[in-house]
């Protein structure tokens, strides 16, 4: 090979050293931060940046790592629990937890990075926060509010806690909170008397008032028709006064007073004949004989 053959040969030995060396140098000293995740640049252990955008970026190569981190919102189911209410009545609780990183450089210093780690502190603090709020109310209150008043207890016993470690938790939610299977009879047997024993008192109350309200109706009813009959004996009583007045304006003479009583005597005459037997036998001292002498 001559001089000029070895020459070039070097020449394409060295340019091909030279860009593998940059091929490496690219693909160590670039990362892709996808969408909804974070990119967080390591340097010897501690954390140098973090991006939170899509996008090629650049690290010192070998002497930079990257670790990725999600960048969305994230649900965590936590275990089934019992836990004793304030009446101490044994209920099962089974919740979840909705929570995203915010920091994520707070998120790797305290719990290294590791999603395990953080469901793991999830699950103490909820759970504790959990405990506290359902010893605090009775089976009833927790039933009724589980869907609104208990998850917001939970959520105001939890607090910002979990700001230390660079999570935010924007709720806890309950799937079910239920008796154990094993006391669900003995208990709603309860529950149906307790509402039996209710509702009868409400009956009760009920009849009260009902015979309460009969009695003052027919204590009305009886003086509205006293009052009635009362005003009725006297119109009645002001009736005759007025007939008799009218009587004697128009019976004011002895010949007139006897023909009223001819005429009266006639109508009693007239009344007492009655049926199919028209025979009358009166004593001759009786006022309707005397008419016929």
């Amino acid at each position: 090979m001559t001089d000029k053959g070895r020459k070039s040969s070097l020449r394409w030995i060295l340019l091909a050293v030279v860009a593998v060396i940059l091929l490496i140098l690219i693909a160590t000293g670039t990362f892709v931060v996808r969408q909804n995740e974070y990119g967080v640049i390591l340097q010897f252990g501690a954390v140098k940046d973090v991006k939170d955008r899509p996008g090629l970026y650049l690290k010192v190569p070998f002497m930079q790592t990257v670790t990725t981190l999600p960048n969305t919102v994230l649900l965590y189911d936590l275990p089934v629990s019992d836990l004793l209410s304030a009446d101490k009545t044994s209920l099962i609780a089974d919740c979840f937890a909705i929570w995203s990183i915010q920091d994520p450089r707070l998120f790797i210093e305290t719990l290294s990075g590791s999603i395990e780690n953080a469901e793991s502190r999830i699950n103490a603090n909820v759970y504790n926060a959990l405990k506290t709020v359902m010893s605090s109310m009775t089976r009833d209150q927790i039933i009724s509010g589980r869907s609104g008043a208990v998850v917001e207890a939970i959520m105001a016993n939890i607090g910002d806690s979990f700001t230390r470690y660079g999570i935010h938790l924007q709720a806890v939610e309950t799937k079910k909170i239920d008796l154990p299977d094993d006391n669900k009879s003995a208990v709603y047997a309860r529950m149906i008397s307790e509402r039996n024993n209710i509702a009868a008192g409400y009956l009760a109350d009920g009849e009260k008032q009902a015979k309460e309200i009969r009695n003052e109706a027919d204590k009305q009813v009886e003086i509205t028709v006293a009052e009635a009959k009362a005003r009725a004996e006297i119109l009645k009583a002001e009736g005759d006064a007025e007939y008799m007045r009218i009587l004697s304006e128009v019976y004011d003479t002895e010949d007139e007073a006897d023909f009223y009583t001819f005429m009266i005597a006639l109508d009693a005459l007239k009344k007492s004949m009655t049926g199919e037997q028209k025979t009358l036998i009166l004593d001759a001292s009786s006022p309707i004989a005397q008419i016929f002498y």
